[in-house]
């Protein structure tokens, strides 16, 4: 199928430098007509009037991130194989650090300096595995479906957000990306902030503080108690509480702890173990700023 281009010839000095096709896309299109290569035209890659597309006046097109194409569309011999170009993908046959090397040309400030040496690029994660170049709307870039391609490699979280408290990623209302900096960051865990808690407070403002009486360990990190990806316990804490709370308060001599109708440590639980368990009458277990509120019971 022919495809009219509007879009200037190669540059003389490109075709001068390398061996580069003569007609462009024109070429590549004659054989590679399927949906899925043409919706190319519905993106950002193919504006013939933006000049840092690789469509744009005097750019390459298609060869601005396959290569040059000249040998890959020239004659072959019968019984020889048509010489590669750069693809790009889970099935490329081309190192990643080429195929991520292509994309950086242009998107290198898009990357940010803290990619070398992330975690992204230590398990050489090519940009191909994570964006559909083609697509009109890359699944990676919406919210609704960001989630779903992160899940493809990092199936411990997908499980983990499928638990019934979880933050509402699979009904497409956050992606991760609303946490994480899936292109680098100096913090750990590719987090959006500094620290843990800097990232859950964009949102749990509430939660920040100062608190005339402070939980210790809600300050200093959130991950004491909550598991983000998701929980079998309401509130998505790690552990249901008292057993969370004993993981630091000793229960000796508190009436949390089973015990019979004497007050003696025996099998039956008591009532402040039913229902919120420690949180009915500490229910203001992440700081208060009331004046009797040392207990964090008011």
């Amino acid at each position: 199928m022919a495809v009219a281009l509007a879009v200037t010839a190669l540059s003389g000095a490109a075709l001068a430098g390398e061996n580069y096709s003569r007609k462009g896309a024109d070429t590549c299109f004659q054989c590679h007509d399927d949906q899925a290569t043409l919706a190319v035209f519905r993106t950002k890659h193919a504006v013939p009037g933006d000049s840092n597309s690789p469509f744009g006046h005097g750019q390459l097109q298609c060869e601005a991130c396959h290569g040059p194409g000249g040998d890959h569309a020239g004659r072959v011999r019968r019984g020889r194989e048509r010489p590669p170009i750069p693809a790009f993908g889970f099935n490329s046959t081309t190192a990643v650090e080429d195929q991520n090397a292509y994309c950086t040309n242009c998107h290198l400030g898009d990357t940010g300096f803290a990619w070398h040496g992330s975690t992204h690029d230590d398990n050489t994660v090519a940009c191909a595995d994570c964006h559909t170049i083609h697509a009109e709307r890359d699944p990676v870039l919406s919210t609704s479906t960001q989630a779903e391609v992160c899940f493809d490699c990092h199936r411990q979280q997908r499980t983990q957000s499928m638990k019934p408290y979880a933050h509402p990623l699979r009904h497409g209302k956050m992606d991760c990306t609303s946490c994480h900096s899936p292109h680098g960051d100096t913090t750990e865990r590719l987090l959006a902030r500094s620290t843990v808690n800097g990232t859950c407070h964009d949102c749990h403002a509430e939660m920040r503080g100062p608190f005339l009486w402070e939980h210790a360990p809600v300050a200093e990190d959130c991950l004491s108690c909550h598991d983000p990806h998701g929980s079998n316990q309401p509130g998505m804490l790690s552990m249901r509480a008292p057993m969370l709370c004993q993981s630091c308060h000793s229960q000796a001599g508190h009436p949390s702890i089973p015990q019979d109708e004497r007050g003696l440590p025996g099998d039956t639980p008591s009532a402040l173990m039913l229902g919120q368990s420690c949180l009915n009458c500490h229910d203001q277990v992440h700081g208060s700023n009331h004046p009797s509120g040392s207990k964090l019971m008011r």
